[in-house]
């Protein structure tokens, strides 16, 4: 049996939320918890059911295996989008980076 490591899913969800750009309270309402079950998630203090999980990989727009395991998709999936950010200059690749969340967040 594989032993969870809340604490460290809590800092991803927290890290997603926040790099969205989303606050605990609009989390809460997409997922139907309490804000305070959030922040128990985001802190490791409580864990959550599966269709939790879902529901909020969902909002967050990342996969379950990265909440739960930190595993990643294969990045040849994504390889065009690492080359063309990789070719705009390093003091600018903050800009597609804000491009990139303004995008994910108008899939609302």
């Amino acid at each position: 049996m594989i032993d969870l490591d809340w604490v460290t899913i809590g800092e991803r969800i927290r890290k997603q939320r926040t790099f969205l750009g989303y606050s605990r309270d609009y989390i809460a309402d997409q997922i139907d918890v309490s804000t305070n079950f959030c922040r128990d998630i985001e802190i490791g203090a409580k864990g959550m059911s599966v269709s939790t999980l879902v529901r909020l990989a969902d909002v967050l727009k990342i996969s379950t295996d990265y909440i739960v395991f930190g595993k990643t998709v294969s990045a040849d999936k994504y390889s065009p989008l690492i080359v063309m950010i990789d070719s705009i200059p390093e003091d600018k690749q903050s800009y597609a980076v804000e491009l990139m969340k303004v995008f994910i967040q108008s899939l609302d």
